[in-house]
């Protein structure tokens, strides 16, 4: 925000996580209850799904390097006719992240990074680890890291050690936020495998069943390390008002019953750490004493009994942010020009603002308007090659009619900015009119398999 500019009204985000360790196991029919798809007024503008133990054997997991996995195809079926887009994910191994956004945003998120960290086998090998998604929205460095961390109850020291290793080798560029702890928001969570010390199976399952949780909290190993551990002692948690998520018979809601009867825990879980922020949590409808640039709310935080796919439980935590806006206006305004057909070329005009970085590596992508990721257009044209008219106010593009859709429908236009490798401008979904040519004929049209496709990071695989 320029110096003397009248303050910006704040901005209200809804961001909803979910955290589950799947097993190996495929999607489940319905994620309703999952993404709360059905709770009216509600409407999430950003959705973080990490997930564990995503199914890594050789033969999957090549065939997820050529194709989006399962469950990343899963989660884009559901979530891109309702409007959003998978911005990023990053996927290692058993471990993966996805984030989708409200095509509305989109202009709004920059400096989009993945990272990662393996602390398997000694740092070797990605079963364990951390894969994180970084990105600057509206003008605020937030953060996201999905962790998997070692199991077994006597393991709580590697588990923060893990951790710690994940916080201190995982560096980004630019000098203003090198690090996971120097993002104005961070949002932790995983399979964290945190156990209940001290007590006995008995005391356990009898708290548990009473409903009784806060019983089981001052052994909660997580609870324990958030006293002692400086590291920690900034992150918040919601409290603990459902049952531990671990570990459950498949397809039921009773506990291990197997010969090693796993004692209940909470091992997954949702924590968030607010830069410079006093360690107090703010209830639904309270008001910070202090103002911030960023706030956050927690509105809920559960587990999902009804998902019987793993022995773990899903877990989300719905929050609302409160965020001054320091970008407000998007770098490209793109529009279409007139009306659409495939009988004749189309125009496509774009503005800037002052000292945009253009590339010749700039492309203006057609979609969909339920387009599931950046490189689900239907066809694109280059900025740069395809200009036909520019001046300080407006360009034009062009964009020839053979590769307009026959057969005609709702689409929208994107401007992907090769300098900040991602969407920077989003046009208003417009019409495109149908003509004569035959479904068979348009079919053929529409997959332009030949077309060098731009490249661009979007999604990002380790081992």
């Amino acid at each position: 925000m320029e110096p003397g500019a009248p303050a910006r009204a704040a901005r209200a985000l809804r961001l909803h996580i979910v955290t589950w360790n799947v097993g190996t196991a495929s999607p489940p029919p319905d994620v309703t209850d999952l993404l709360q798809l059905s709770s009216q007024g509600l409407d999430v503008d950003v959705y973080v799904i990490g997930l564990q133990e995503v199914n890594s054997k050789i033969v999957n997991f090549l065939s997820d390097l050529a194709f989006d996995d399962p469950w990343s195809t899963f989660f884009m079926d559901v979530l891109s006719p309702l409007g959003y887009i998978k911005l990023s994910s990053i996927r290692m191994q058993g471990l993966l992240l996805m984030v989708f956004v409200k095509h509305a945003h989109v202009p709004f998120i920059r400096d989009i990074h993945t990272h990662y960290t393996r602390t398997g086998l000694y740092g070797y090998w990605g079963n364990k680890g951390g894969v994180t998604i970084r990105l600057s929205l509206y003008g605020h460095m937030i953060c996201f890291i999905n962790c998997h961390l070692p199991a077994h109850i006597e393991n709580t020291d590697q588990r923060l050690d893990n951790f710690e290793k994940i916080l201190e080798m995982q560096q980004f560029e630019g000098e203003n936020v090198p690090g996971v702890l120097d993002h104005d928001l961070l949002f932790w969570f995983g399979d964290l495998n945190f156990r209940i010390a001290d007590h006995g199976m008995h005391f356990v399952r009898e708290s548990i069943n009473k409903c009784r949780y806060n019983l089981l909290w001052e052994k909660d190993q997580l609870n324990m390390a958030k006293k002692k551990e400086s590291f920690l002692k900034e992150f918040m948690e919601g409290p603990l008002q459902f049952k531990p998520t671990y570990k459950f018979d498949l397809y039921t809601d009773v506990y291990d019953t197997s010969g090693k009867k796993r004692k209940p825990a909470w091992t997954d879980r949702i924590l968030w750490r607010v830069k410079n922020l006093c360690s107090y949590v703010l209830k639904e409808g309270e008001l910070p004493q202090k103002e911030q640039a960023v706030s956050v709310t927690l509105k809920n935080y559960i587990s999902h009994m009804s998902y019987g796919i793993s022995d773990h439980k899903p877990v989300t935590g719905t929050f609302g942010l409160e965020m001054k806006p320091f970008v407000s206006v998007p770098l490209v305004t793109v529009n279409a020009e007139g009306e659409w057909n495939a009988e004749r070329d189309v125009l496509i005009s774009y503005s800037t603002v002052p000292k945009f970085p253009s590339s010749t590596w700039d492309w203006i992508g057609l979609y969909k308007v339920t387009f599931k990721h950046v490189n689900d257009y239907v066809t694109y044209a280059w900025v740069k090659d395809d200009e036909i008219s520019f001046s300080e106010d407006t360009n034009l593009v062009y964009m020839s009619a053979d590769e307009i859709p026959h057969a005609g429908g709702e689409f929208l236009l994107c401007f992907y900015s090769h300098t900040f490798q991602s969407i920077v401008g989003i046009s208003q979904p417009f019409q495109i009119q149908p003509t004569k040519i035959s479904t068979e004929k348009d079919l053929a049209q529409e997959d332009i398999s030949g077309m060098e496709r731009p490249y661009n990071p979007e999604s990002h695989i380790e081992f």
